[in-house]
């Protein structure tokens, strides 16, 4: 069984310190090739499929957050407001209402729908000290965020596609959702009064999940404050359940913000809000990588994608050499030379790098490597061209596969 924060530190990919405080993690050069190469992955995907990113600020008045409802309804887990200027602002705790306002900035016509609008952003939650530890109970997120205004007759359509999106994402990762819950409001005051749109939103999501074929069930008391979501379930290797994805349909907010397109008719018309996250939070997803594959992530989101042990002295020219030409191919490469130990403990040591690459004197003089991959297979004596270009190719397509068939 895996513990990502053991390994986390282990593998020098981040760590903790109690002058920055607790659920407050920083990111060391490892962990943040990581992080790195899964955020631009997620940019790269939501360009794919018509999104459009946008940056937004951390912060907002008071009212920002009275009129999308979170500080009725979400208060005891947000920061206590900071007084600056005679003016209420606080950390936010959730990116959608920026968005709405980005959205409501200049008149919209309906020709513009779906406007798909994405985020990698920063957010904070007051999480309770008891609860915090590693990655995945932290108090400042990177979440990967995004809100799909369309038209109702389009919210279907745009909650399947960001559906579609995860499912992808997932195969790509090499993780697999524990199960899909339609999560419903339960008692309580915690949730926004109108039974009219929770009924029509749950609706349209239970057509999403129908239409998908996955199974799910419906949980009541795990829906967002403003409306129902189909929730993507990951199990860490103890057992325990978390959510890591959200297809969400809201009707409330885009009430609250007054938010409108123009119709073909030429009159005003209120569009939906489709929130949807494909990896969740940055942090929630590096841990749960972390520990479905032990520190051995998948060759494309591996912090060093290929070592080269040149056997002896003389053969470490030509392996630096060998380095800077899959490092100018965009891979990530390093060195690792025998005053760091001898050749099996170089390999004993970078037994979680997906590529290997011995350069002995006869591979050296004849332009040649000897390959090893990570799960212990031998792919043979290569050219330095061929076996770069294979490694490439296995990188650009993503996936968890480490070879390809010639």
């Amino acid at each position: 069984m895996h513990d990502h924060r053991r390994l986390g530190r282990e593998l020098g990919l981040f760590d903790t310190d109690p002058l920055m405080g607790a659920g407050l993690p920083y990111w060391l050069p490892d962990g943040a090739v990581v992080r790195h190469t899964l955020e631009e992955y997620v940019r790269e995907a939501e360009r794919a499929a018509g999104y459009r990113h946008v940056y937004s600020p951390v912060l907002g008045k008071r009212e920002l957050y009275e009129l999308s409802g979170h500080w009725d309804h979400y208060r005891d887990d947000m920061y206590p407001p900071m007084e600056l200027g005679g003016e209420q602002m606080l950390l936010r705790p959730s990116l959608c209402p920026h968005h709405a306002l980005i959205f409501r900035s200049r008149a919209r016509s309906h020709r513009e729908l779906p406007l798909r609008m994405a985020e990698l952003g920063g957010m904070y939650r007051s999480e309770r000290s008891g609860v915090l530890g590693g990655l995945t109970r932290v108090r400042a997120i990177q979440l990967n965020d995004a809100h799909i205004f369309c038209t109702p007759d389009q919210a279907v359509e745009e909650a399947a596609g960001a559906l579609a999106l995860i499912s992808r994402a997932y195969a790509d990762l090499g993780i697999r959702a524990s199960r899909h819950r339609l999560s419903l409001p339960g008692g309580g005051g915690k949730y926004v009064a109108d039974p009219a749109l929770w009924r029509r939103a749950t609706a349209l999501l239970r057509e999403v999940l129908d239409a998908s074929g996955v199974a799910y069930e419906a949980v009541e008391g795990e829906a967002a404050f403003y409306g129902p979501k189909i929730d993507v379930q990951i199990t860490d290797p103890a057992g325990r359940e978390s959510t890591l994805s959200t297809v969400q349909i809201d009707f409330h907010q885009p009430e609250r913000f007054g938010l409108h397109h123009i119709g073909p008719d030429g009159a005003r018309h209120r569009p939906v809000m489709v929130h949807r996250s494909v990896i969740g939070s940055v942090e929630r997803a590096v841990a749960h990588l972390l520990e479905e594959h032990g520190g051995a992530f998948p060759p494309w989101l591996a912090p060093v994608q290929l070592v080269v042990l040149p056997v002896g002295a003389d053969q470490e020219e030509r392996a630096h050499a060998v380095a800077r030409e899959a490092t100018a191919l965009g891979l990530r490469a390093e060195v690792s030379g025998p005053d760091e130990g001898s050749l099996g403990a170089r390999i004993r040591r970078a037994r979680l790098v997906p590529y290997q690459a011995v350069l002995g004197a006869r591979e050296a003089d004849d332009g040649l490597l000897a390959v090893r991959l990570r799960d212990g297979r031998r792919p043979g004596v290569l050219p330095v061209a061929e076996f770069l270009r294979r490694v490439g190719q296995r990188v650009r397509a993503r996936g968890t596969a480490l070879w390809d068939p010639a």
